[in-house]
């Protein structure tokens, strides 16, 4: 069995793909190297990203197929999905033949894998775009925690620069050790490591509260439902809903 390794970064991705179109034995596995789990079975591929071959998978992919599958196969990437590295080859291998009606194929396996994918992300990132709770910090920044099942947070940047386009922010994924920034003029993305604890800005303690009691007064106690309530927000995203403290 062949695997190929890369870095992780969809730069290393799409440079796994290019190699995979000029070497001579198909990969069974495109898998990051943080998720490589060896046996004596597997033969290693190392890849090292190359900026210039990942440039002109992307310039491909839009020109011969379409900018939606360029999107679909960044949508599967971030689903950090087991297969999603050799799903997306061979995506983009029927895409190439096809052209840029590559997705009107619904029941071809190789179009159907990603598009599971990207429901999938598609879910999360609506759900997070009403569930995200922002709290006020000292030094005036809205600092919004979040555990993702998908590495969904740098696609939630666009949504809030816009809607708080007058305030610092950041989204924490606290799982995956990164956020998206915003400085009132752009948003980015960027590791993230706090040493210490998070200081709450006076009002944001005041704030939680009223909004808590708000939260307990609205709720019809004899219509309390934990299954129904799971079920609309699963209880994976409660840990940081100030309401569910």
């Amino acid at each position: 069995m062949l695997y190929y390794i890369y870095d992780g970064t969809f730069d290393g991705l799409l440079t796994a793909i290019y190699d995979a179109y000029y070497e001579k034995d198909f990969p069974e596995q495109i898998v990051p190297l943080n998720s490589f789990t060896d046996n004596f079975l597997i033969r290693r591929h190392h890849i090292q990203t190359d900026m210039e071959k990942s440039r002109k998978v992307h310039d491909a992919i839009v020109k011969k197929i379409s900018k939606n599958a360029l999107g679909n196969i960044m949508y599967a990437y971030l689903s950090e999905h087991e297969n999603a590295g050799i799903y997306i080859l061979e995506y983009l291998r029927f895409g190439f033949k096809v052209g840029k009606i590559v997705d009107s194929y619904l029941s071809d396996d190789r179009v159907c894998n990603i598009n599971k994918l990207v429901t999938k992300i598609n879910r999360e990132k609506h759900l997070l775009l009403g569930i995200i709770r922002f709290r006020l910090l000292q030094d005036n920044i809205y600092y919004a925690p979040i555990e993702t099942q998908y590495n969904t947070a740098c696609l939630l940047g666009k949504h809030f620069a816009e809607r708080m386009a007058d305030q610092i922010f950041v989204i924490h994924d606290v799982k995956r050790n990164y956020g998206v920034f915003y400085d009132k003029t752009k948003w980015f993305m960027s590791d993230i490591e706090i040493n210490g604890g998070i200081e709450f800005h006076e009002k944001e303690l005041f704030y939680q509260e009223l909004w808590k009691q708000y939260f307990e007064s609205i709720t019809i106690k004899d219509r309390i439902n934990p299954k129904l309530q799971a079920n609309f927000m699963p209880k994976k995203y409660w840990k940081y809903l100030i309401e569910m403290k």
